[in-house]
């Protein structure tokens, strides 16, 4: 996954030919596609392998069940393209374990949910989370960009560990204020699928981005 823009996609649409409009359109200024599953159940799951051509996708299935299952899952995710895939850590170590070896290393831990109910079972435990992440071989964890504050928390325990950062935009968190607090990248979804024009909206964000710097 490139590093080039710093900004992720969150394909959250129900319809095949829009997600590939949308796309199509924001592409120039995405590093990568968030698949979950309102996509891959409406268009099947031959849809990361579509988008997978285009540009390295995220499985984002927030996996969390025994081993097995989540061996299995992650497994068909790489599979069928992804190049990364987004499991819980609440399930254990185990679980993470049993991800991280399916998936060759490419995945990132939910820590701390960005919604408001995140702060009631998430955030308590997410400093927790993070270390399971970390000790478990991971990628990187998922952190809230609306809660910048815990970005810069969560980074002190995961080092050079990536952190993706979901929240942007409809929910209310700022990409400049994700980046400054920490994150690698931030992952934006209705700010730019909504939009009426994807183009301009990621671009506006990946400028954002890279005023930061």
């Amino acid at each position: 996954m490139e590093k080039r823009r710093r900004l992720i996609l969150a394909l959250d649409v129900t319809d095949r030919a829009e997600a590939k409009r949308v796309v199509e359109a924001s592409k120039d200024y995405l590093d990568a596609i968030k698949i979950n599953w309102p996509l891959t159940l409406a268009a099947g799951p031959d849809i990361i392998t579509e988008i997978s051509r285009i540009k390295d996708v995220i499985c984002d299935f927030k996996i969390a069940d025994i081993p097995n299952t989540n061996r299995l899952i992650c497994e068909q995710a790489i599979a069928r393209g992804a190049s990364a895939v987004i499991c819980h850590g609440f399930v254990g170590d185990d679980s993470v374990k049993a991800c991280v070896a399916a998936a060759r290393g490419q995945v990132f831990v939910v820590t701390e949910m960005s919604h408001p109910g995140g702060k009631q079972f998430t955030a308590p435990v997410a400093d927790r989370l993070a270390a399971l992440a970390k000790a478990a071989g991971a990628r990187g964890i998922v952190a809230p960009a609306t809660r910048p504050e815990r970005i810069a928390a969560l980074r002190k325990i995961v080092g050079s560990m990536e952190i993706i950062a979901p929240g942007v935009g409809a929910q209310g968190g700022k990409a400049s204020g994700a980046i400054k607090a920490g994150a690698d990248y931030i992952i934006v979804g209705r700010a730019i699928y909504e939009s009426s024009d994807p183009a301009a909206a990621a671009k506006a964000l990946s400028e954002e981005i890279e005023a930061v710097f």
